[in-house]
């Protein structure tokens, strides 16, 4: 099953100070919007997401169709793939999808410590 790029998505208190921060550890922005309360950091291939008032726990992500550029990838799993998959082997779901749509779609399931893992498909 191909997931997409993965990034950590993290609840931060303080947009501007948590920039600074990961600049300091050599982040540098890729994505998003202070104005919009979130941005996208990179570091190489390492991808961390800074979310001000937007969700109150870390999400590990994952992005269907996507590389750690946002470039669209040729060969990928449709979310509802991976969702009908998970699905059968009986994973604890947070929200769902409609299984008979197409495009942009994410749900959320639960590993077994209730840590949430977003699988976010943008195209």
């Amino acid at each position: 099953m191909k997931l997409g790029a993965f990034s950590v998505s993290l609840s931060v208190q303080n947009l501007e100070a948590s920039k600074s921060f990961y600049e300091t550890m050599g982040f540098s922005v890729f994505a998003g919007a202070i104005e919009s309360n979130y941005l996208i950091m990179k570091n190489e291939s390492t991808l961390i997401g800074l979310f001000q008032g937007m969700f109150e726990n870390n999400i590990l992500t994952f992005n269907p169709g996507w590389d750690q550029n946002a470039n669209t990838l040729d060969d990928y799993n449709d979310v509802r793939e991976i969702q009908s998959h998970l699905k059968s082997k009986g994973v604890t779901f947070a929200s769902e999808i409609d299984a008979g749509d197409s495009g942009p779609a994410s749900f959320v399931v639960l590993d077994p410590d209730g840590n949430a893992i977003l699988i976010d498909q943008h195209i």
